[in-house]
Order: C-alpha cells, then structure tokens, then sequence
C-alpha cells in the first residue's frame, strides 16, 4: 500500500530576495512575541510569514494503487487541466472536481499535469484525487497557505505509473513576495522506463510570463538532457507570442500539428450580462522527444459545457512510446 509522505527538496530560484524577505519577517515575528505589547499581532504575523514561505515543501506518494502494467499497444494518454480554485467563491468546487474524475476515468487517462489544486482546512483536493483515481502523484504548494489562512493552490502530478525523483524550480523573480510562478516536475516509470513530465501556471503580465517562459525552456532542458518529456499546463501566453512560438520551435505542439485550422480557444471570459468578451489559446501540451522516437495518435481539447469542470479546456493526447527503446534519465537527474 501506497503512503503518503511530505518533505521539502531543493528548488532553484532566479534570486534570492524572497528567501531573505521571508527570513527578516520570521526574525521580525520572533521579536515581536518577546513584546506583551505587541503580542497581539502574533497571529497575523504569522499569517504574514506563512503566505511568504518559498516552495519547497512537497507531497508525494510515490506508488499508484491501480498500476497499469505492460499492454499491447503501449499508448499512454497525459492530459493537462487548470482545475479552477475559483477561491475564495469556490462555485460548485465538489461538484466540478466530480466530473473531472468521471472525465478522467471515461478517457482512460495515465499522467495528469494539473494546476489550482486547492487546499483548505478540510479538504485537500490531492489527497481526495489520489483516493477517487488510485493514482501516484506529487503536489507542490504555489500560493497562499492552508494551515495558517485556510486555502493554498498548487500544482500536481499524477499517473497510474510510479513516480520517482521529484523536481521543483521557481520562475518568478520575486518582486511580489506574496506570489510565485512554479514549475513542478518529477520521472515518470513508463512501463519499466523513464519519462519526465512537468507541470506549470504562468504568471498573466506579458513581460513576467516571458521571462519565466525562458526560465522554464531553460530548466526542462537541463533536467531532461536526452530524455524525453511532456510539459504541460496553464501557460498564459496566446499563440501569436514570441515565447509560444519558441516553445513551438523546441518541443513538439501536437494540438496544433493536428488541428492545424482550429481555432483552438482553451479559456475564455465573458461580460457580466453574457456573451463573449475575450477567447484564448493559453493551455499546452507539449513533447520534448528526446532520443525517442514518438509517435502521437491523438491530439484533442476536451470540451465542457458550463464550466462543468473549470474555466480553461483540458488537452489531451494520446502517445506511443516504444518499448525497450526510452533513454533512462537517471543520468540526467539531479542529486537528492
């Protein structure tokens, strides 16, 4: 039987300005307590420390209940999906998260990359996922802090094969303390071999996203050297940009090499009395083949009516690796 552990692991960063603002507010919270005047600002305090802690601290259960085995055709079908915290409303949040699952499990899905997963005092929807799907995954904190304020967003891995060696990097430069852009990866045992898959949620200011599109690009091709990977999620960036196209030029964009005349629209937002006000291409899934031959059947959105699932349209594809023929990565892991 599975178990679910938590730990923090090392994680790269642009800068080191958040670590220093969250060490002098925890020196500061410390002094404060020594003072029965100021006391009384310990909890929110604390609050304050707590929402500017960096990344690091993850959840992980490295082995899925409901392990898929070798098959015959050897597809593996990975879907991305922005689940849509709508925090602090949370509209019809269970209700979404149940679709989702009947989503998952009628497309048969192996990898889910996956972003605003929340957590609340209650209720943490890795732990609820990992229970409904029997699933292995790992989840990483984004923003926010659900022990201390009550919610918290992430990002997460699941699949039905093992997971080992989990990777995290931060893509924001920290100028906003309260905030950050990550991008959540881990190897992926694949029918006794090794796949990379990461997971990522762009910042929305044009100049940002573009600078931690290139931190991204940078980052998954060191870690991955010559094995393939998947890269996945709510990137933020319409088609027409610069980032998005050299994202299209280095890894594989298999939506559009089948769909060329799509229009492909994954997000869209709507004036308060109805009707359209902005449609978007802002969720990927993207290949990096590596030394592997790959070859992709399938490449689809797919469609929701009413927000039954969230505000962004999911991607799906449906690859084949071949057997015997992936590149072991644990050349290219970095040390524990």
């Amino acid at each position: 039987m599975s178990v679910l552990n938590e730990r923090y692991i090392k994680v790269e960063y642009p800068n080191t300005s958040s670590l220093n603002f969250h060490r002098k507010l925890k020196v500061l919270g410390k002094r404060t307590l020594r003072s029965s005047v100021l006391q009384r600002v310990q909890p929110f305090a604390q609050r304050i420390s707590a929402v500017t802690e960096p990344s690091g601290r993850i959840s992980i259960m490295d082995d899925p209940e409901n392990y898929r085995g070798r098959t015959s055709d050897q597809h593996v079908v990975i879907l991305t999906a922005n689940l849509w915290h709508d925090w602090p409303r949370r509209r019809r949040f269970r209700e979404r998260l149940e679709c989702f699952v009947e989503l998952v499990q009628k497309e048969a899905v192996d990898i889910l990359l996956l972003q605003e997963l929340a957590r609340i005092k209650d209720f943490k929807t890795d732990q609820w996922l990992a229970d409904q799907l029997g699933m292995a995954y790992v989840y990483s904190r984004a923003n926010g802090h659900a022990r201390e304020i009550g919610f918290e967003e992430g990002l997460a891995v699941f699949s039905r094969f093992p997971i080992t060696k989990p990777r995290l990097a931060q893509l924001s430069d920290h100028k906003n303390p309260f905030v950050r852009r990550i991008a959540l990866g881990t190897s992926i045992e694949v029918y006794g071999e090794n796949l990379l898959a990461f997971t990522v949620h762009l910042g929305i200011n044009g100049r940002q996203n573009e600078s931690q599109f290139c931190r991204l690009i940078n980052w998954v091709e060191e870690q991955s050297g010559s094995a393939p990977a998947v890269i996945g999620g709510d990137f933020n960036a319409r088609e027409n940009t610069s980032q998005i196209r050299n994202a299209q030029n280095s890894w594989q964009d298999s939506f559009r090499e089948f769909n060329p005349d799509d229009d492909g629209f994954t997000h869209e937002i709507q004036w308060p009395w109805g009707g359209t006000l902005t449609r978007s291409r802002l969720d990927y899934l993207f290949l990096r083949k590596g030394n592997i031959p790959w070859r992709v059947d399938e490449a689809r959105h797919i469609e929701i009516d009413d927000y039954s699932v969230s505000d962004h349209t999911p991607v799906l594809i449906k690859a084949v690796i071949p057997t015997g023929r992936l590149q072991s990565s644990s050349e290219n892991d970095p040390p524990q």
